[in-house]
């Protein structure tokens, strides 16, 4: 399995790129913080797509279900990845919580 960071200046591009590719398959996200413990925001929901808005520093991420996930200031993004594609995501976003994408 890779690992590889994406910097803030190629998020937007990153993730426009990977939504037009997005794999077929059911996903979890996880929110984990001392504050807030872990939580489960949503499982087993197809992606829809992840952008990240500039304007506001967010990242975006929507479910086929309809619902948002929102990621405010995002500080650190990481993607793993293996010859079968992608396994996860964790965003860092600025309170400090690691927001978890896992594809299943």
């Amino acid at each position: 399995m890779a690992t590889e960071k994406i910097e803030k200046k190629d998020l937007a591009h990153y993730f426009d790129n990977f939504s037009r590719v997005l794999p077929d398959e059911a996903v979890e996200v996880e929110v984990v913080g001392k504050d807030v413990g872990d939580q489960f925001e949503s499982r087993g929901v197809k992606l829809a797509g992840i952008s990240y808005d500039d304007a506001n520093d967010e990242i975006i991420v929507s479910l086929a279900n309809g619902t948002e996930h929102n990621i405010s200031g995002p500080q650190e993004v990481y993607v793993d990845q293996d010859d079968n594609g992608l396994n996860n995501m964790e965003i860092t976003c600025s309170k400090g919580h690691k927001h978890i994408i896992k594809f299943c």
